[in-house]
């Protein structure tokens, strides 16, 4: 009966007494009608052209008042937060049928909406909810009047926005306000909340217990939460070998970060990748499968099931044996080598007398698809080879093979004389430093991130991640996908030689070659 004492001496039953506290001002913070919250307060209203105001943004946006139909604008600057306990998801707005996307209104009374622009999102991947220039099925945010419709943007616990928007007219002195619906819970004006509020008595309470509990009280609280961006289960990622590198170090990752997450990267090539997704999608019957299919280029064979997700922007290369002593390629050179107009490295300015072996990847590999979209401008001739080195018939005066994967393509080149092919700088920039072949500039340019930047090197594509419909907000996919586009993930993304998309200075770039594809 030592245990019965032990929880019954006063020091334990104060213990006792925080944490039946805590639980309870947690327990009514989320249980009761209303705890499902989102939160605005208006951080900045003023008016640009006023004389009083002398910031560096007033100084930068003087100039509208010499603009006739911008005298006397205002800018708002108008934090969106969800300050409760519990997530909000897309389905939690309460809508009507004809605005169905639409999640809450911004409203600015007696003034004018010119511009709007999302500023510090807790997270990159909330963006993917509020974009600037929407599509029908997302529209994003619609500026009308005095108003502005917000999509309905799913928010974790914690999860925040910025809405900086520019107006006209005098209605300065009534203070914007949003308004809108959701389930089991409200929407408030965070500066008019005064009462204390239950958050505090679980804290409070949360204090006291760890100040005063012992080894009893420290086994009821051994279960830690996950951390913030993690969810528990198993994630299955698929296609493109070219950016298997970047799967296994991001997915690696996360499960050092968060415990609980399994994610396995089963790379087989981009077209491979999304039969794949759409096959589980399939057996899932309804439900959503946990996988993530990355594509060198956009894939999905139209499939509307399919939900697109720009992440980075990948640069690829041409390779050729060490024994080709060519170093620079015209675009016409390699639509001559790969048409089968030139047979041997001799018929190029300074060539080897070698016959030339054309290494390629299969029909279903999106890197095959950029070079053949971004170089050629058309498709390869048809295979010729099985192992690289002799044709299979006598009559075929081109020696062309046909390898699954990026790794493949890079040892065949270096183990075979004559050999050219293609795949990702990285990649092949690490085959490279063994010696055994090497890069080729393309017209004179030399792939790098920084020449696709510039949009100076042709061999480049958007590398896009595919799921079988939206991922559910607080799904292992998500989260992924949320810390894909995070620090993180950008750092992993950037040391295997490709452009993340979710930096600032990259976005551009990406909008600019996803809207051109």
């Amino acid at each position: 009966m030592k245990w019965l004492e032990q929880l019954t001496a006063p020091e334990n039953l104060l213990a006792l007494l925080g944490v039946v506290v805590t639980v309870g001002g947690l327990s009514y913070e989320r249980l009761i009608p209303g705890r499902k919250r989102i939160g605005y307060r208006v951080q900045m209203d003023t008016l640009i052209d006023d004389s009083t105001q002398d910031g560096p943004i007033h100084q930068r946006l003087r100039m509208l008042e010499n603009t006739p139909d911008l005298a006397g604008a205002s800018l708002v600057l108008l934090r969106i937060e969800n300050d409760g306990f519990r997530s909000i998801d897309a389905d939690d707005y309460i809508t009507a049928p004809a605005t169905n996307h639409r999640g809450l209104t911004a409203t600015f009374p007696n003034r004018t909406v010119r511009d709007v622009a999302v500023t510090e999102p807790s997270h990159p991947d909330l963006l993917r909810h509020l974009p600037q220039r929407g599509t029908p099925a997302n529209p994003g945010l619609v500026c009308a009047g005095n108003e502005i419709s917000l999509p309905r943007v799913p928010l974790n616990k914690g999860d925040h926005f910025k809405l900086l928007v520019l107006l006209t007219g005098a209605g300065t002195d009534k203070p914007p306000h949003v308004g809108g619906r959701i389930r089991e819970g409200k929407i408030r004006n965070n500066e008019k909340f005064r009462r204390p509020s239950n958050r505090m008595l679980g804290l409070i309470g949360s204090l006291l217990a760890l100040l005063i509990l012992q080894p009893f009280g420290t086994q009821l609280l051994r279960d830690d939460p996950l951390p913030r961006g993690c969810a528990e289960g198993n994630l299955t990622i698929v296609g493109s070998t070219a950016f298997k590198p970047v799967s296994q170090d991001v997915g690696k990752a996360y499960q050092g970060d968060c415990r609980g997450a399994v994610v396995t990267v089963e790379a087989q090539g981009s077209g491979r990748g999304t039969k794949t997704l759409i096959d589980e999608g399939e057996a899932a019957k309804g439900g959503f499968p946990s996988y993530v299919a990355f594509s060198d280029g956009p894939d999905g064979d139209g499939n509307p099931k399919l939900k697109e997700h720009l992440v980075a922007l990948s640069v690829f290369s041409v390779v050729v044996n060490k024994d080709v002593r060519v170093t620079d390629l015209s675009l016409q050179d390699l639509r001559d080598l790969y048409s089968g107009r030139i047979t041997n490295w001799n018929q190029l300015s300074g060539g080897p007398d070698l016959p030339v072996r054309l290494v390629s990847r299969d029909a279903k590999s999106g890197t095959r698809g950029v070079f053949e979209n971004r170089v050629l401008h058309g498709n390869e001739i048809f295979r010729t080879s099985d192992n690289c080195r002799t044709p299979k018939f006598d009559r075929d005066r081109v020696i062309r093979c046909e390898l699954d994967s990026t790794s493949e393509v890079l040892k065949t080149v270096a183990a075979t004389p004559g050999a050219i092919g293609y795949a990702e700088l990285h990649s092949a920039e690490e085959s490279a430093r063994q010696g055994n072949l090497h890069l080729l500039a393309v017209e004179g340019r030399k792939p790098s991130i920084d020449a696709v930047r510039e949009r100076t090197y042709s061999f480049w594509e958007p590398e896009y991640a595919y799921t079988y419909t939206a991922p559910p907000p607080n799904s292992l996919t998500s989260k992924f996908l949320d810390y894909l586009a995070g620090d993180t993930g950008r750092n992993l993304i950037e040391q295997h030689g490709h452009l993340p998309c979710s930096a600032a200075e990259n976005q551009r770039a990406c909008q600019l070659a996803a809207g051109g594809r």
